[in-house]
């Protein structure tokens, strides 16, 4: 589970390497292979599986670390690791202003607005490791394939959309591309690779909250309709505050066994660790130079948030009901819930499939920097209320296993 970033690239200062990370920090080695595996290392030296894939480059004792731009599973010290928790101190000391936090929180599509107004030519990046990353992308766009519902959260110029469009032999697949920033969208619907037959790229705001005029749901998605939610790099956009209200709208418009594909920021990251004074909005949530926001997670916090534990007081002991923790006062309004998902009141909670952090250390071989990233990546799944229930995510777990 690992696979190249996008890198925004800024100037270090003269005494650090790693864009503001020391150069003495040297990330932990694995030990030298073996006399048998060594040979195996001679005869395949750029260390590439082929096909290649992302994973298979580990960096041991003996390796050069700039021999390539890129090592799998790399571990910090904890030279590096005293350093960050140093970093974090400094920019708990010089927070956002209150006057920038309003301005920044209160209207953040604007600064996305703002951002694809001025990245109009170079922000799109073709994912193409998704397939690798979430194979259950590869089987609902197999020619053949039943009817699937895709979508995606947080679209901005396409970056998983048009990937999965491009591989798409699926007659029978729609993808719904979200993002809240217009700009965005007006950039989907304007690329040549936007088919209507595939593709419906629309403006949704994923923390929305539903009003007598609005849904909150995105256009022409009806409830319990989605198979596949694809989160990339979303969710860090988002408030702490708006978590709650966003896990509610994903839960509304999966189907039960509906799963979410989940990739974003770890604490750790490089990122998160060079932010300077007046970034700090609050613990692990920053803002950047161009207004957008972005926090960086914990896995065990991920884990409390989509399995609805972070919700959860001392004095709400509820039991689970259909997938949901149900505060006492609200147990009345169980069968509602069930029979009527838009009077949704209280956090879902999702099964965790599988959650994992991300360590890879990027290499600029020509400038000779070291560059530590840390992301988080994930499957959660909406639980099937009844047996009876089954979405082609099911056809799919049926052909896996019958697979030889």
């Amino acid at each position: 589970m690992s696979h190249l970033h996008e890198v925004v690239a800024v100037s270090p200062t003269p005494s650090n390497d790693a864009y503001g990370v020391p150069a003495t920090f040297e990330p932990l080695r694995k030990p030298t292979t073996t006399s048998s595996s060594s040979v195996a290392e001679d005869l395949n030296p750029e260390k590439r599986t082929d096909p290649f894939q992302f994973g298979s480059r580990y960096l041991q004792e003996d390796s050069d670390i700039f021999a390539h731009n890129a090592w799998d599973n790399v571990s910090t010290d904890p030279a590096y690791r005293d350093f960050a928790e140093a970093q974090y101190a400094a920019q708990r000391e010089a927070p956002v202003s209150d006057f920038d936090k309003h301005r920044f929180n209160s209207d953040p599509a604007k600064w996305w607005d703002k951002f694809y107004t001025h990245n109009t030519a170079n922000f799109f990046k073709d994912r193409k490791w998704l397939a690798q990353e979430f194979p259950v992308l590869a089987e609902v766009t197999r020619e053949g394939a039943s009817a699937c519902k895709v979508l995606e959260v947080g679209a901005g110029a396409g970056n998983t959309a048009f990937p999965i469009l491009k591989a798409n032999r699926n007659e029978k697949l729609k993808v719904h591309a979200c993002d809240f920033s217009k700009k965005a969208v007006e950039v989907m619907r304007g690329c040549e690779a936007y088919d209507e037959r595939f593709m419906q790229a629309d403006v949704w705001d994923v923390a929305a909250m539903p009003t007598e005029n609005n849904s909150g749901l995105p256009p022409d998605v009806e409830e319990g309709s989605v198979d596949v939610v694809i989160m990339i790099f979303i969710f860090s956009a988002l408030a702490p505050a708006q978590w709650d209200q966003a896990l509610k709208n994903i839960w509304r418009v999966l189907k039960p066994g509906g799963l979410v594909l989940f990739r974003d920021y770890g604490r750790g990251d490089l990122a998160q660790v060079r932010f300077k004074k007046g970034r700090y909005l609050d613990e692990n949530f920053y803002v950047r130079g161009d207004g957008t926001r972005v926090y960086f997670f914990e896995e065990e916090e991920l884990v409390d948030i989509w399995t609805g534990k972070r919700s959860r007081t001392e004095e709400d002991v509820a039991a689970k009901l259909h997938g949901l923790f149900i505060p006492e006062e609200n147990k009345s309004h169980d069968e509602e819930f069930v029979s009527h998902g838009s009077s949704l009141t209280v956090t879902p909670a999702f099964e965790v499939l599988n959650i994992g952090v991300d360590r890879r250390m990027l290499v600029n071989r020509q400038r000779r920097l070291k560059m530590y990233r840390c992301w988080m990546q994930a499957r959660f799944q909406k639980p099937t209320v009844k047996a009876e229930d089954t979405t082609v995510l099911d056809e799919i777990h049926k052909k896996s296993e019958s697979d030889p």
